[in-house]
């Protein structure tokens, strides 16, 4: 890790529920190790300061901050993170919870877990294993957190102002830990479009915390209500050029999460038009490979249907990806027309304040990216609107 000590100069923004918030500071740094060749005194910083574990520090104070992803040039990780104040000793937080998170790190967190010993929902979650289960609903999985507010969209398009749908978000863990790190999710909540979050793993800070994936999957259902779950990890995402070597490689145990707790399983698959490598161009091979080689169960595939030499690449890369595996069960094939999505992605930048972005690219530059992640949606919404009763 590297250490820098430095001077709040002004706090640009937070966003987040009160005790949960995160604020972005402007920073100012007071102090360095003699040897460093950058980062050095005087320059200024973005910071990030997380309430529930440093508190929000004040202009002028003086802060400790960890700059190691700044110094490397991250893209999402590119803050400084407030780690200490050291003229401040916030006070203790109300004791509940015997869950710890970013277990054995020095900011790790206790929380309340939905499926703790003597919690609310315990001895809901401690029903026989095969009585307690998702009961057919959808769950959207996505490698990226971009692909989020763009598969909502998707699912809202075609219902009434009234008549929306129930979305809980479940954050895993192969991205960033702390949910309020993401101004998505808290745009989302503020505009009524998530009903709730739930973090699995070593991810923290949503409104349910979860050990695993899967009960993080039943609480979405049976304590958030869901009628409709996107699965996706936090903000960041960390790959490696290598065939298993990318965090999105989890979406494939998601897949067959899902199909154990006996939910409709959804792959959202990870497209590009626009990204500089090759191997992420149509479908990404991480796609390929979370759905093609790690998923064991069957899940839907859903296929934009884009137009030229793009769609052709994706169809190619779909027949393998739903034709017959060595190992596991062979996976559906969704076609899903991308008729009017656009319009509704631009909407629905607009209706949220969400610049939709991904690996940097925005909307008019990976319109491929943001298509997909919206014709997952409007296909979730499809199966919402045969599960449902009809009128009387």
């Amino acid at each position: 890790m590297m250490w820098r000590d430095g001077e709040i100069l002004t706090l640009r923004r937070n966003w987040g529920p009160p005790g949960r918030r995160c604020a972005e500071l402007v920073v100012r740094v007071t102090a360095a190790p003699s040897r460093a060749d950058s980062l050095q005194v005087d320059r200024r910083l973005r910071a990030i300061a997380y309430e529930t574990v440093t508190g929000i520090p004040g202009v002028g104070e003086e802060v400790r901050m960890d700059v190691s992803a700044l110094d490397r040039g991250l893209g999402t990780g590119g803050h400084a993170m407030v780690v200490a104040r050291p003229g401040v000793l916030p006070e203790d937080p109300v004791r509940e919870g015997h869950l710890v998170k970013a277990r054995y790190m020095p900011d790790q967190v206790m929380v309340a877990g939905v499926d703790e010993q003597g919690a609310v929902h315990h001895e809901l979650l401690c029903a026989p294993i095969d009585d307690l289960t998702l009961e057919g609903t959808p769950v959207v999985i996505a490698d990226l957190h971009s692909a989020l507010p763009a598969i909502l969209a998707g699912a809202r398009a075609t219902r009434g102002a009234h008549d929306q749908v129930r979305a809980v978000y479940v954050m895993t863990d192969g991205g960033a830990l702390p949910l309020a790190y993401s101004r998505t999710v808290a745009a989302l909540r503020r505009v009524g479009w998530l009903a709730g979050t739930v973090t699995s793993g070593q991810a923290w800070g949503g409104d349910v915390e979860a050990v695993s994936v899967h009960n993080a999957l039943l609480a979405a259902r049976h304590v958030l209500g869901a009628d409709l779950v996107v699965l996706a990890q936090g903000p960041g995402n960390l790959g490696t050029d290598t065939p298993w070597g990318f965090s999105g490689v989890a979406c494939g145990d998601a897949v067959n999460a899902v199909a154990v707790l006996g939910g409709r399983a959804i792959a959202c698959l990870r497209v590009s038009q626009a990204d500089a490598r090759e191997r992420h161009r149509g479908i990404s091979h991480h796609s390929m490979t979370a759905y093609g080689r790690v998923a064991l169960t069957a899940a839907d595939i859903v296929v934009p249907g884009l137009p030229g030499a793009l769609g052709e690449q994706i169809d190619a890369q779909a027949r393998e990806l739903c034709g017959p595996r060595p190992r596991g069960a062979r996976h559906h094939r969704v076609d899903t027309g991308v008729d009017g999505l656009t319009e509704v992605l631009e909407e629905a930048q607009n209706a949220t304040g969400i610049r939709l972005s991904t690996m940097g690219r925005g909307l008019h530059e990976d319109t491929a990216a943001f298509l997909a992640a919206a014709a997952a949606g409007r296909y979730a919404e499809t199966l919402l609107h045969k599960q449902a009763p009809e009128a009387a």
